[in-house]
C-alpha cells in the first residue's frame, strides 16, 4: 500500500488501483455518517476531488491518490469505513492511467512517521 499527506491509501494489483481513507483519518473524523462516491467511468486526477466523506465533526473531500477511470465503487462503504478503513471500507477503484504516479506516494514506514510527528 501507498499512502498520501492527505491520509488516502492505495492498493494496486494488476493496474486496477484500490483507494480508502487510513485509520488515522477516520479517528480524526470521527463516526463517519454518509459516504458520496464517485460515479463508474468517472475520470479521476491525482491529488484531485474523488468524492465526500460526512462525519459527526465535519464534511470531507477525498482525494484520489492516482489517476485514472473509477471503474468500481463501495457501496456499503459507509457500512464498513467506520470499523475497517483500511479494508472492507474502501471506497472507490480505478483503472491506472499514470502508474508512475505511486512512485510519489509515501510508503507505509514513511505514512507512519508522518502521523506520530502530528500527535
Amino acid at each position: 500500500m501507498r499512502y498520501t499527506k492527505s491520509h488516502e491509501w492505495v492498493k494496486v494489483e494488476n493496474s486496477l488501483a484500490t483507494v480508502g481513507i487510513t485509520k488515522f483519518a477516520q479517528k480524526e473524523l470521527g463516526e463517519v455518517v454518509f459516504v458520496q462516491l464517485p460515479k463508474v467511468g468517472t475520470h479521476v486526477k491525482a491529488s484531485g476531488e474523488a468524492c465526500v466523506l460526512e462525519s459527526t465533526k465535519a464534511a470531507v473531500d477525498v482525494y484520489s491518490p492516482v489517476s485514472g477511470q473509477v471503474v468500481a465503487v463501495n457501496d456499503v462503504a459507509a457500512t464498513h469505513i467506520n470499523q475497517d478503513p483500511e479494508g472492507k471500507g474502501w471506497l472507490f477503484r480505478v483503472a491506472l492511467s499514470h502508474a508512475e504516479e505511486l512512485t510519489h506516494l509515501m510508503t507505509s514506514a514513511e505514512y507512519q512517521k508522518s502521523v506520530q510527528l502530528r500527535s
